[in-house]
């Protein structure tokens, strides 16, 4: 466990907040889920994700990992080997970790300060309508990110100007200090306060940066949508997150998508549900219906003596499986309307259907008195 990088598994520095942590683990874990990444080697890599968030997400857990190379603390000086040390295979409890413990030096100070760095991944949540989701659309969008600067390129000197050695650690990033310890007096390096760990000092900076050499800007971006997408999924824009660092790539954007539900219409993954609702004559003598689709109004064959909750299937109408040419189909729930008032016509007939099942029914009712009573038949 202790030869591995949980920080570089979850692609955070070794500063991150608990929110960094746990955004970059969710957006993992998304990415590598067994049930969703049917890729060769997605199940390890999200064990190894899994891992790797159990120890940095747990304040106990990541001090001792961050100080002694294990979650589970100092594995103690155990006898065996000639200096009285055990464990200096690089994995367990080294030199390193001492410097760390008493002057917080040792395994935050391996990376390279001057290594070129990718810029921070962002998030944005798109709204869609539920046709849009459906057949896939085009929009843009406008966000602020953190940019490369355009006056100085990067650089965060004033044009014409180029940043400069560091007077300091003359290039180096770093500088040697001294500190003493139950173990003597050592020597550690440690990031130069003058130029940060950049190696490089701005004598003249950029007016337009003032030597950070970015800038914040609002940034637009057209964003296709597949079709099929479905509420909560995201997808990835490389490049379009923040700018990096020492010359690194931009950072990813990653979409959210929301979509709104729809008053005629329910779906489930690639299939979707409506209902439609018939009179008690087509249902048991049958005919035909017209129904909605997400691709417009189709006829349905209802067979006679259809039953109320009855499910007819229309293949291909439903919606279409994400980066496929196949669709999926609707499902179209039957309900039969009892009708609340009746003509004479129509209560003459249900008589004599009634009649002719040998079924007892009331011949009068609510709408019969009212009629009665506007006809003066009281």
């Amino acid at each position: 466990m202790a030869n591995k990088d949980y920080y570089e598994i979850l692609g955070v520095s070794r500063d991150a907040s608990n929110d960094e942590i746990k955004k970059a683990y969710r957006k993992l874990s998304k990415k590598y889920h067994p049930d969703l990444n049917k890729e060769p080697g997605a199940d390890e890599k999200f064990k190894e994700i899994t891992e790797a968030y159990e120890v940095l997400g747990d304040a106990t857990k990541r001090a001792n990992y961050d100080q002694y190379g294990s979650a589970d603390g100092p594995q103690g000086f155990g006898g065996g080997s000639a200096g009285g040390f055990s464990g200096f295979d690089g994995g367990g409890f080294g030199f390193e970790d001492i410097f760390s413990q008493f002057f917080g030096g040792g395994s935050q100070q391996s990376t390279d300060p001057k290594a070129p760095k990718q810029g921070r991944d962002l998030e944005y949540r798109m709204d869609l309508k539920f046709e849009e989701a459906i057949f896939g659309v085009k929009k843009k969008i406008k966000y602020n990110r953190s940019s490369e600067c355009e006056t100085c390129k990067g650089s965060g000197a004033k044009p014409g100007t180029s940043p400069e050695t560091c007077h300091n650690c003359h290039g180096a990033g770093y500088v040697n200090a001294e500190a003493d310890t139950p173990l003597g007096r050592i020597q550690t390096k440690q990031a130069c306060p003058v130029c940060h760990g950049t190696g490089k000092e701005i004598k003249e900076k950029c007016p337009t940066c003032h030597g950070s050499g970015h800038v914040e800007q609002k940034h637009e971006v057209e964003v296709s949508v597949p079709a099929g997408i479905e509420n909560g999924q995201q997808m990835r824009l490389q490049g379009q997150g923040e700018a990096g660092k020492n010359g690194g790539p931009y950072g990813d954007l990653y979409i959210v998508f929301t979509v709104e539900p729809s008053r005629d219409f329910e779906r489930r993954g690639t299939t979707i549900y409506a209902e439609e609702y018939i009179g008690f004559a087509k249902a048991a003598l049958g005919g035909e219906v017209k129904v909605k689709t997400v691709y417009g109004d189709v006829s349905l064959n209802i067979p006679a003596g259809t039953q109320s909750g009855t499910v007819f299937k229309l293949k291909g109408k439903g919606a279409p499986k994400l980066h496929s040419n196949v669709n999926g189909d609707e499902k179209v729930k039957i309900h039969i309307i009892t009708p609340t008032s009746l003509n004479k016509a129509q209560k003459a007939a249900l008589l004599d259907y009634a009649k002719a099942s040998n079924e007892e029914v009331n011949k009068g009712n609510f709408f019969d008195k009212v009629k009665d009573a506007f006809d003066g038949k009281n």
